[in-house]
C-alpha cells in the first residue's frame, strides 16, 4: 500500500504541476492581468449563477476578506459584478459581467479542447470513471 500511495502522491504532484502551469495560460486567456488563481473564481461564479460572497467563501474554505480583495480585482477589470442581495442589503450577490461571461467561455472552450485531445484515445468508460474517481477523491481530500 505505501507503493501505491507513493505513486499517488507522485501522480498528484505532476497534475498539480502542470495544472498550476495550465492557470497561467487560462487566465491570461481570460485577461492579460488576471491571477491564475482566479480562474477558479470565475468557474465557481458561472456554474452557480449569482451567489453571495459568503457562501461562495465556504465553498471554497477561504476567509470573506481574502475572497472579498479577490473579487475586488475581478470587477476592476469589468469580469465580475458585485449587486446587493434582495433578501439581504448588507450582503452582496456576485455574478460575472457580461465580458466576463464572454471572456470565461472562450477561455474555457479551450481548455475543455486541450483534455478532449489529452483523453480522446481513452475509453469512454475509463473517461467516466476517471471523472468520477477525482470527484470522490476531491470530495474527501
Amino acid at each position: 500500500m505505501d507503493e501505491t500511495l507513493r505513486a499517488v502522491e507522485h501522480e498528484l504532484t505532476a497534475l498539480l504541476r502542470r495544472g498550476r502551469a495550465l492557470s497561467w495560460e487560462i487566465a491570461r486567456e481570460v485577461h492579460p492581468n488576471l491571477e491564475p488563481n482566479a480562474y477558479g473564481l470565475l468557474l465557481w461564479l458561472r456554474r452557480s449563477g449569482q451567489i453571495r460572497l459568503t457562501d461562495l467563501a465556504v465553498k471554497l474554505g477561504i476567509g470573506k476578506g481574502t475572497l472579498s480583495r479577490q473579487i475586488g480585482g475581478l470587477e476592476a477589470l469589468g469580469l465580475v459584478r458585485r449587486d446587493p442581495d434582495p433578501s439581504d442589503r448588507r450582503a452582496a450577490q456576485l455574478s460575472l459581467t457580461e465580458e466576463g461571461t464572454r471572456r470565461f467561455d472562450a477561455a474555457r472552450a479551450a481548455r475543455l479542447g486541450q483534455i478532449r485531445r489529452s483523453l480522446e484515445d481513452w475509453p469512454k468508460e475509463d473517461v467516466a470513471a476517471f471523472a468520477r474517481l477525482m470527484h470522490r477523491f476531491n470530495e474527501t481530500f
